[in-house]
């Protein structure tokens, strides 16, 4: 099976193609450009490098959220777009699962962790058992301190969450908290296919984003209007 898998839940915009368990190509930026900029003609690039046409893929994956809002539905739509027009399934994936996939084989809890501003973190728990994922501790968006105090034992903390909270994050756990280092705690569409390969598949019509919270400017609407 070929899968294209992306992901545009954070700053990073990255592709990937799986052909069986077999990670064939993976591209990757950061930067200021918008994903709706850069996100196809990533998908062509990669085609085009590792010679194969968009009719050669048998599935379509992206990360389904949490993550921006804006980002989340680049990447949905344009899976569906791409999913739809030439009748293949899709797979939805959880960023925080994702992320987890980044961590190799461990003993350790693997804890997810996106800034999700004032204090809270998008967060799942994960812990490998005989080879496999397990989530251990449903996406939820958490405080950090609550987060911490929940969680005992050596955990590692990967996501853009760790270069905003690890301060915080080490003074109530000390040395409990181990940190993936930056390389790791960026999204990767490897991730996603790598997810996407033990998951069930659906429609395109069926994908659906997962934010967890309302929009910013949704929840300060009801909180000026709580005030009134």
């Amino acid at each position: 099976m070929n899968i294209l898998a992306i992901d545009t839940s954070a700053l990073t915009a990255t592709a990937a193609i799986l052909c069986g368990e077999t990670l064939v190509g993976e591209i990757s930026t950061t930067t200021s450009l918008t994903h709706s900029q850069t996100i196809m003609p990533m998908i062509d690039e990669l085609l085009k490098k590792v010679s194969l046409s968009i009719r050669d893929i048998d599935l379509f994956a992206c990360s389904e959220g949490p993550g921006s809002f804006t980002g989340l539905r680049i990447g949905i739509g344009t899976v569906k777009g791409l999913a739809y027009g030439l009748g293949k399934p899709v797979c939805g994936v959880s960023t925080l699962e994702a992320l987890a996939h980044n961590i190799a084989f461990t003993d350790c809890v693997i804890s997810p962790i996106m800034d999700a501003r004032r204090g809270q973190v998008y967060n799942a728990l994960y812990r490998w058992s005989d080879g496999v994922l397990q989530c251990i501790e449903e996406p939820r968006a958490i405080e950090v301190a609550e987060l911490c105090h929940s969680l005992y034992g050596r955990t590692i903390f990967v996501g853009d969450g760790v270069k905003v909270h690890r301060e915080k994050i080490k003074e109530l756990m000390g040395d409990n908290a181990l940190f993936a280092p930056p390389q790791h705690c960026l999204q990767r569409a490897g991730s996603v296919a790598a997810a996407a390969l033990n998951k069930e598949h659906t429609d395109a019509a069926s994908l659906t984003a997962v934010y967890l919270r309302k929009p910013q400017a949704e929840r300060e609407r009801e909180e000026a209007m709580s005030r009134r």
